[in-house]
């Protein structure tokens, strides 16, 4: 936790409204406590409003993801400058090691000596030929072009639900940024893709009537760019960026899932619905159609 942590700690000395955290009489920011770790925060600054809103849940309020979009520009600003060494564990955090790799099997196979629950899931699957198939085609599109895109620190799991709102007269504001749980150094638009999959798509209701929000995929968009500009060419990358972007934490969640909580069933909903599934719809027409509209605001 100690890189997490420092990022809340670097964020909070630039202005961005981080709900820092307290210390214990020995200076340390997490306990642990019957066999759980736990930290405690200040209280945040604003409302709960999407407290019953989990990740993958798509915003219906445009205004709202602008102003999401905005203030992780902001977040970015702040975040340049902080350099901790990637976080110690693949284990329930966000990296972007195999995206960025130029084979992610022979990158992905290098990596399971040392993580050996996922090589024992991994070994009952094809899984070289699943990800040949569902993600290297998107991983081609990528091609090189991620190599310009320098390491950031990012919170990677902008989701609305992690952010507490307050009125002002302009309308709705962040007021407080939360959860920082899947912080590492990964990209500006890998931050930027991931709060597009978490808010703009209803991975947990693909068949209901509303299944994609281009909507609010472009407002993110726009609320960043009032902050920050993105060039053309990032912007197609960003949207290139967006089928693969979960190619890391979706592994990792096998991981876990696997050797952690030992639950085969959701071991396999990580992988075959979260892996291969989140890839394989953006193959759809609901799918190709979104990655058409953020092609279109290049």
């Amino acid at each position: 936790l100690q890189e997490e942590h420092g990022f809340i700690d670097h964020l909070a000395t630039r202005g961005v409204p981080v709900a820092s955290l307290l210390r214990d009489r020995d200076g340390a920011t997490a306990v642990e406590h019957a066999g759980w770790t736990y930290e405690l925060h200040r209280v945040g600054h604003g409302a709960d409003l999407y407290r019953d809103a989990p990740s993958w849940t798509p915003l219906t309020d445009v205004g709202h993801a602008r102003e999401a979009g905005r203030a992780l520009a902001e977040l970015h600003q702040a975040a340049a400058g902080y350099t901790a060494a990637q976080r110690g564990t693949h284990l329930l955090v966000a990296r972007d090691d195999l995206i960025r790799a130029r084979d992610p099997l022979a990158a992905l196979a290098a990596q399971l000596d040392e993580r050996p629950a996922l090589a024992d899931y991994l070994a009952g699957t094809a899984w070289q030929d699943d990800l040949q198939r569902d993600l290297l085609p998107w991983h081609a599109r990528v091609g090189v072009r991620l190599d310009q895109e320098p390491r950031l620190w990012a919170h990677n799991d902008w989701h609305v639900s992690n952010l507490l709102w307050h009125r002002d007269v302009t309308g709705d504001r962040v007021g407080t940024v939360l959860d920082f749980g899947l912080a590492s150094p990964t990209s500006a638009l890998f931050d930027l893709a991931t709060a597009i999959e978490r808010n703009a798509i209803a991975w947990l209701d693909l068949d209901g009537t509303m299944p994609v929000r281009p909507d609010i995929a472009l407002a993110l968009v726009d609320g960043y760019r009032a902050v920050l500009p993105l060039s053309a060419a990032r912007v197609h990358l960003l949207a290139d960026l967006l089928p693969l972007v979960h190619l890391d934490f979706a592994l990792s969640e096998v991981e876990y899932f696997h050797g952690v909580t030992r639950s085969t069933p959701n071991a396999h909903v990580a992988y075959r619905t979260f892996l291969l599934g989140h890839a394989q719809w953006f193959g759809t027409p609901r799918g190709t159609a979104l990655l058409a509209a953020l092609h279109a605001a290049a």
